[in-house]
């Protein structure tokens, strides 16, 4: 089994988290990377950039991985759309960013001159601004009294447009502050409004993008409160014919859950933690699912169990 490298801590966990499923999937193949790109038909380099997580797989590749791999194209595409979600909004945080950052230069310029060669001067920094040209700028009558009234009107302008310039760079950066911030509150795939993860963080020791720890945590979803990805890990499993049931474990959160994969319409996987109340998922459409979580404070007391339609009943040691 490869050792894969260490995900980038700025990835958005549902980008690990999809990540980390399709490694799964190439370490159970067999194949290895060299193997999954000469089946898929998308190259080695490339692979090795989607495992890493340095790019997002396209669609068309994550569904020739599941063709050669044997596996339920379905689960697997869902978890792409809701990675393609955060990737993009990842994306256009950069892009905003960037772009205040660059219109903040351009504004701080002396004399108004943008990037690109825009107009320079007091009249030139009022028109950049979005200001009607000042008449005071334009040449008045000549003579002493023409001239000295000309200065006076020119100093006012300039120190108009001074001003202007200065709450154009500073409104620039306040909304790209404010998008940061705020970039989490976008509709997720049911059309829920997400708040923002600084304000959604229980406690303010938790990583970013964690929403809750230990008792705050039970019977709640992994993935939508920032417990899964690569704050989690199996911790033990068993195989049942095709079906893997895992115990899924996140230290950060205090909790573990049951993941199944490979399963039967029907068929009932849940997890356990000493005496506390067990939770459990019915395997559905997909034939892959995951149970809601329980607070952990021993790991070795959890346990995953799947029932079969048959009666069969199996768990994890």
């Amino acid at each position: 089994m490869p050792r894969w490298k260490a995900l980038p801590d700025e990835l958005d966990p549902q980008v690990a988290e999809f990540v980390g499923q399709v490694r799964l999937l190439v370490d159970r193949s067999g194949l290895g990377v060299a193997g999954v790109a000469d089946r898929t038909g998308y190259s080695r380099t490339s692979w090795e950039r989607y495992l890493n997580g340095g790019l997002l797989a396209p669609k068309g590749a994550v569904v020739a991985l599941a063709e050669v791999t044997g596996t339920s194209p379905v689960h697997l595409a869902t978890m792409w759309e809701l990675a393609e979600r955060a990737w993009s909004r990842s994306e256009m945080r950069h892009d905003t960013t960037m772009e205040a950052l660059r219109i903040a230069r351009s504004r701080a310029v002396p004399g108004g001159v943008e990037a690109g060669g825009s107009v320079a001067g007091p009249v030139g920094s009022a028109r950049a601004a979005g200001m009607p040209e000042p008449q005071d700028a334009r040449p008045v009558g000549a003579g002493p009294k023409g001239d000295a009234a000309l200065r006076t009107r020119r100093l006012r302008t300039r120190r108009l447009t001074t001003v202007v310039a200065g709450v154009v760079v500073v409104s620039a950066l306040v909304v790209a502050a404010v998008q940061l911030t705020r970039g989490g509150e976008k509709k997720g795939a049911g059309g829920t409004p997400r708040t923002p993860a600084a304000s959604a963080r229980a406690r303010p020791d938790l990583p970013p993008g964690v929403k809750c720890a230990g008792a705050s945590c039970v019977g709640k979803d992994p993935e939508s409160m920032g417990c899964a990805g690569r704050l989690a890990g199996t911790t033990t499993s068993v195989t049942v014919g095709t079906a893997l049931v895992e115990v899924r474990y996140s230290k950060t959160c205090g909790v573990a859950w049951a993941r199944v994969t490979r399963a039967a319409v029907g068929d009932r996987v849940e997890v356990s933690s000493g005496g506390a109340a067990k939770q459990t998922a019915v395997v559905g459409t997909d034939v892959d699912t995951y149970t809601p979580m329980v607070a952990v404070k021993d790991v070795g007391s959890v346990r995953a169990c799947l029932g079969l339609q048959s009666g069969q009943r199996v768990c994890t040691s």
